[in-house]
């Protein structure tokens, strides 16, 4: 039995006799049930009925029920069910193919009409739920706006995140400089059950191996070690292909018992996290030229998430511009450059080695030049340009340092607002004051 309390459905008969008996059959039945005599009508009727599921005959003057199957959108209409006194197996083969939910002939059984037609809702059910889960935890967590753009990579990408992020498996991220390794990771962290936990970034590039187990181990009776941090959250590990051999040796162990032995400690400490990883190059060129161990690499590469460049995504550069130029204006305390037919051009056809992050730099830049009357989208991608990045009076400075100072202290104190202030030295109220009047999105920091 469906869990839909009273179904909705549409019937679409031209035979009045047999329209009659369907209608009083699913109205014993429980359904709400709207019934036209002709599809050319359906469209009309869609959004007012909104059905669970639509009962269409085959043949039928004016649009037959194959035709009313071709004009519904695949991703958007609830189910189809044919039903034909002139069936053949042949046809229900090219119903299914087409995109029909199931096919029945007449005269129909009503107990097995019932069944099908009650799946069918609760599959629409199901798929509507889903698909409002997935709008509400990228409202929740900014996901549209952190990850914006709507390329069909983008897209994916956004989708695939909703996917992983309830998953406690492995992540490896994948993909050039610039492209929002860490920005995902943060997003598949903020999404999941460790959202309430830490986020500890380590760069793997930064490893000493003399000094690793007592930085990420710590030392009995003194410091805890850096790993510590990363209980109940994630641990990400970036740039692993650059991780020192030895040290990779000591992630492998941590990341298979979850647990850390201080230095002199006589029992290790249990850790609970979700490892995720990132990298910009091949990991299966880096195992053959020995730069990273196969074994850590099968631990880490659970799931693997191909991040997609910006050339990739070259539909999504006006509208990053457009926001990152707004961003940088609100720092700088200017009004946004309006994009000329020339600046779009000259971003259209940049290659964009460094991906979103340098366009976010080259805007900074745009806002800065429009700051003094002057510049444009060329001159901002020249990275030689004389005086783009620097401030050319104290206030633009002192508002490039405070956004940078507050940035670092949110990151660094997790988002803990009552941390950032005492360590700036100001007020809360000080606090929220700046971080408005900056710009700030503390959500794109954590």
């Amino acid at each position: 039995m469906t869990s839909l309390t009273h179904p909705r459905i549409l019937i679409v008969e031209d035979d009045k006799a047999m329209r009659v008996s369907l209608v009083d059959l699913l109205e014993a039945a429980g359904w709400q049930v709207e019934a036209l005599p002709r599809a050319e009508r359906l469209a009309e009727r869609m959004a007012e009925v909104q059905p669970d599921v639509i009962l269409s005959d085959v043949r039928m003057p004016g649009m037959s029920g194959l035709e009313l199957l071709d004009t519904l959108d695949p991703d958007l209409a609830p189910p189809l069910v044919l039903i034909s006194a002139h069936g053949d197996i042949a046809m229900a083969v090219d119903a299914m193919r087409r995109g029909a939910y199931s096919f029945v002939e007449k005269p129909y059984e009503p107990r097995r009409l019932l069944n099908i037609l009650h799946h069918a809702a609760d599959q629409h059910m199901m798929r509507q739920t889903t698909a409002r889960l997935k709008n509400r935890l990228a409202q929740l967590s900014g996901l549209n706006r952190v990850l914006l753009g709507e390329t069909p990579e983008t897209i994916a990408l956004r989708d695939e995140v909703l996917d992983l992020a309830q998953s406690g498996a492995a992540v490896m991220l994948q993909g050039e400089t610039g492209t929002g390794k860490e920005l995902v990771a943060r997003a598949l962290h903020d999404l999941g059950p460790q959202a309430e936990g830490p986020f500890l970034a380590l760069n793997c590039a930064a490893f000493s191996v003399e000094g690793f187990e007592t930085e990420m181990f710590g030392v009995e009776g003194g410091a805890k070690g850096r790993l510590r941090g990363a209980d109940g959250g994630t641990l990400f590990l970036d740039e692993i292909c650059s991780c020192p051999l030895p040290v990779q040796a000591k992630l492998l162990r941590l990341i298979e018992d979850k647990q850390v032995t201080p230095l002199g400690a006589p029992i290790a400490v249990p850790l609970r996290f979700r490892v995720m990883s990132a990298t910009n190059e091949d990991t299966q060129e880096a195992v053959r030229d020995g730069r990273l161990r196969a074994d850590l690499l099968y631990r880490l590469n659970t799931t693997l998430i191909a991040l997609p460049t910006l050339r990739q995504r070259r539909n999504d550069v006006m509208l990053l511009a457009a926001r990152f130029l707004e961003e940088f204006a609100r720092v700088y305390e200017t009004r946004a450059p309006d994009l000329s037919a020339e600046d779009s051009a000259a971003l259209l056809a940049h290659d964009w080695p460094g991906n979103v992050r340098e366009l976010r730099s080259v805007c900074e830049r745009r806002v800065l030049a429009a700051r003094r009357g002057s510049g444009s989208m060329a001159q901002a991608l020249c990275r030689d340009a004389p005086g783009d990045d620097v401030p050319d009076t104290l206030r633009e400075a002192v508002a490039a340092f405070e956004r940078e100072l507050i940035a670092k202290a949110i990151t660094a104190h997790r988002g803990r607002m009552e941390a950032v202030a005492e360590a700036l030295g100001i007020g809360r109220r000080t606090l929220n004051e700046k971080i408005v009047k900056l710009g700030l999105d503390k959500e794109a920091l954590l």
